[in-house]
């Protein structure tokens, strides 16, 4: 019955005109690209109305430990246990057990060292819960990268004004 050969720019064409259509103010849903397929989604200025009106709560936030966890898991993945401790510096036994039970990260085999550590990485629940395609599209870490600002240094002209100051005479 489901055995049709449908071309695949007819299904490209079927989802933006979806989009398109879900856009329109009288819509309180909309559709989202996520985790490499689409999802109708609450359009955020309806959020908070819909979500008192059906008595659902919004997604709990995930704790510092976890979301610092989480974080090394999505970027080194595959990780183990230790390995994360090692990078955190602190145990983080109830952090990994807290993201295997919320379905974000999940075991994905063991190392080939002594003692075959399991090895963790994220799951599309992840990608869906982030609202990413692919791991590719997490930030890099340069992006995180802030300027530094070095005590008598003037960032806009990139002068030393200890060195100027000396220059005058005035140090």
């Amino acid at each position: 019955m489901f055995n049709a050969d449908v071309p695949e720019e007819d299904i490209l064409g079927a989802i933006q005109r979806l989009e398109e259509k879900y856009l329109a103010e009288e819509f309180s849903f909309q559709l989202f690209k996520a985790a490499g397929g689409y999802q109708f989604l609450t359009k955020p200025a309806y959020q908070a109305s819909i979500g008192i009106m059906l008595k659902q709560q919004s997604k709990k936030r995930l704790s510092t430990s976890a979301m610092e966890t989480l974080s090394i898991i999505a970027y080194k993945q595959p990780i183990s246990k230790t390995e994360i401790e090692n990078i955190r510096g602190v145990n983080c036994d109830y952090a990994v057990q807290k993201l295997l039970d919320k379905g974000l990260i999940e075991i994905t085999g063991k190392a080939e060292t002594i003692g075959r550590p399991m090895l963790y990485g994220t799951t599309v629940k992840f990608m869906e819960y982030f609202g990413i395609n692919d791991i590719a599209e997490l930030p890099t870490p340069k992006e995180f990268v802030a300027e530094v600002n070095s005590i008598g240094e003037n960032l806009d002209q990139g002068e030393n004004l200890d060195q100027k100051e000396a220059d005058n005479g005035q140090a």
